[in-house]
């Protein structure tokens, strides 16, 4: 009876402890949950930059870390050459559209006082600045963030450097963590999670670019102030998808605002024409070839990482939701309620059959 009692608990005390365990890996998950988003965040940077190698593997049969070393390369001649060409004309635009809001704020303020409604909505706003001046006593902490978030900055493309000369090491390292009847099963995972989030970036890229150029030509040809900066805010704010664009449109109509009223029209014409396009045309023609994600869900996704990670978890919103609707896609959906063609819609390819 005494060793049937012992036994009993020590089965109880295995499975107090078990569970003790697991309550604090949780516990030291969700503490390190910034930690974890920065390795999210080099996994982009390795993605970007194995997509631009791929050819010298694939087709001049370089070895790998070569390959990633020309493609960094070629990124930052890019970058360097783009900055040559177009960046003393960016850098000017930006300096005269730090210049051009403020006045443009004090001419908006007076056009409203010439109404009741305008005095009303004016009241309104200048309450709300108010209350947020209380933001300026923040401004050394949020320093400090910005200089902690360029040394994060850097730690990640170094990590997403190396990840992308060996990714297929990393790779088995994860799978080695689980059991060995479910190895394929988590490498094919993860192999299609790589390939959903490399086609989203490569169409994000595609976006961001036919925006921004559509929002600077056509500002240009309204008349707005400093059509490129404002391009190029609109083309960056589209790789977070409906809140970014919604932002970055409210310095262009200001300053549009500040001109004539035509002129605002024009703006506001053009800005939801570029949206509207990016919706019907764009999004869907790149859609053909990356995984599909409804728009509420992408949605609540910006506002939920937004709301848990701050900053960050804005601006990795949607990647982390690519991969997370893959493996969904993959692991339950397919395997688990047995539809099958969901495997080749995460992979945003056609389901056979």
């Amino acid at each position: 009876m005494f060793f049937k009692r012992d036994k009993i608990d020590t089965a109880f005390l295995q499975k107090t402890l078990f569970l003790l365990m697991v309550v604090a890996l949780s516990l030291l998950a969700v503490k390190l949950i910034s930690l974890w988003l920065l390795v999210f965040g080099a996994i982009v940077v390795a993605t970007v930059l194995r997509a631009t190698a791929e050819p010298f593997i694939k087709y001049l049969k370089f070895k790998e870390s070569w390959a990633v070393l020309l493609g960094l390369v070629i990124l930052i001649l890019l970058i360097v050459g783009a900055g040559f060409f177009f960046g003393r004309e960016i850098v000017l635009q930006t300096n005269n559209l730090s210049e051009q809001l403020p006045v443009a704020w004090e001419r908006i303020q007076a056009q409203l006082r010439t109404s009741d409604i305008g005095a009303m909505i004016l009241d309104q706003v200048n309450q709300l600045g108010q209350k947020a001046s209380g933001v300026l006593s923040l401004v050394p902490k949020i320093a400090g963030e910005v200089a902690s978030s360029i040394a994060n900055l850097v730690v990640v493309i170094v990590a997403g450097i190396f990840i992308a000369m060996q990714p297929l090491s990393y790779r088995d390292g994860i799978v080695r963590l689980f059991p060995k009847s479910q190895k394929d099963r988590v490498r094919e995972g993860l192999n299609l999670s790589g390939k959903a989030l490399r086609l989203w970036l490569l169409g994000q890229l595609f976006s961001m670019v036919l925006v921004g150029s559509l929002t600077a030509i056509g500002l240009y040809a309204a008349g707005v102030p400093s059509a490129g900066a404002l391009g190029l805010m609109s083309g960056l704010a589209q790789f977070v998808p409906i809140v970014g664009p919604v932002v970055s449109a409210g310095p262009g109509l200001l300053l549009a605002a500040s001109e004539s009223s035509t002129t605002f029209i024009a703006a506001l014409v053009i800005y939801i024409g570029v949206s509207q396009l990016e919706s019907n045309v764009i999004t869907p023609m790149v859609q053909k070839h990356v995984a599909s994600i409804p728009t509420v869900i992408t949605l609540f996704a910006v506002l939920g990482f937004g709301a848990l990670l701050g900053p960050l978890g804005v601006l990795f919103a949607t990647p982390l939701t690519v991969v997370l609707h893959t493996l969904v896609m993959k692991f339950y959906i397919g395997e688990v309620l047995g539809d099958h063609g969901a495997e080749a819609q995460a992979a945003g390819e056609s389901p056979k059959g």
